[in-house]
């Protein structure tokens, strides 16, 4: 495995490759996550501005916000469209 190169570090080749990945991605990482007990991050077209989604392996979503002091649960679980 290579080692990671922060974003702000990233030359043009390297920071253009990371996002070609990124374009491409097809949720196996994700999923291999979930499988093992963890929960993901992500957005949809849904996620209201300055939130993100929290994934739970059991299937619920919930919507949380990050500042300095960490991660802040907003209004319990939500429904939302699932991140494909």
């Amino acid at each position: 495995m290579q080692p990671l190169t922060p974003l702000d570090e990233m030359t043009p080749a390297e920071l253009e490759a990371f996002l070609a990945t990124l374009a491409n991605d097809d949720g196996a990482a994700a999923r291999g996550h979930l499988a093992r007990g963890n929960p993901i991050y992500c957005t949809t077209e849904n996620t209201p501005a300055g939130l993100v989604e929290k994934h739970f392996p059991d299937g619920r979503r919930q919507l949380v916000r990050f500042d300095l002091a960490g991660e802040h649960a907003v209004d319990g679980d939500v429904q939302s469209e699932a991140a494909d």
